[in-house]
């Protein structure tokens, strides 16, 4: 696969890089939006039209601060994967944390360890090249899938442990509490 002047960087199996435009990229930000297998633990789907209004608001938040959620190209296919990124927390919240990494990967792709690789790049790319002090992820503590990639990734139980999310609804009771994992610069170091 040639090199692409979108990227952000690679992985040995992946590209991390912008959106782009066309129509592989908003049908697979449209998938990785409305699926229900994908989304079980969020609670929303996103139409074609909400997607397409991501993808924008992904795109250019890439463009202007070189983060947030991207897709994860296959290199062996080129297809898109998923997508992973880093993300700045804009929400009232019990810790001090400035950064969240996240993760959505299409069903056909679990299970391949993309979502752990595709997560350790962000983190080399945010302690390396952001400086950013530390980074958290949460989750619901049913979404094992995702607090899994937490722990393989180097994250441990943060301090504060549980949260509230204050833009999840009482409609969705079963989806409030979320856990909340944290890895520092230094840790990252260490493991590194």
């Amino acid at each position: 696969m040639q090199p692409d002047k979108d990227e952000i960087f690679r992985t040995d199996r992946l590209i991390l890089r912008n959106w782009r435009d066309a129509e592989p990229d908003h049908e697979a930000c449209y998938r990785l939006n409305s699926d229900p297998t994908v989304m079980e633990y969020f609670p929303f789907r996103r139409s074609r039209a909400e997607s397409a209004e991501k993808l924008i608001q992904f795109k250019g938040e890439i463009d202007k601060i070189g983060y947030c959620l991207a897709p994860v190209v296959e290199i062996e296919t080129g297809q898109i994967a998923g997508m992973t990124g880093l993300m700045d927390i804009h929400f009232a919240r019990p810790f001090d944390a400035q950064v969240e990494i996240g993760w959505r990967f299409l069903p056909e792709f679990w299970g391949k360890g993309y979502a752990s690789e595709s997560a350790t790049g962000w983190l080399n790319w945010g302690f390396k090249k952001l400086g950013v002090p530390e980074i958290v992820a949460f989750a619901i503590e049913e979404n094992t899938g995702s607090t899994n990639v937490m722990k393989r990734i180097g994250m441990e139980p943060h301090p504060v442990r549980e949260f509230d999310h204050p833009q999840v609804g009482e409609e969705h009771p079963n989806l409030i509490r979320h856990v909340l994992y944290r890895i520092t610069r230094r840790q990252w170091v260490e493991l590194n």
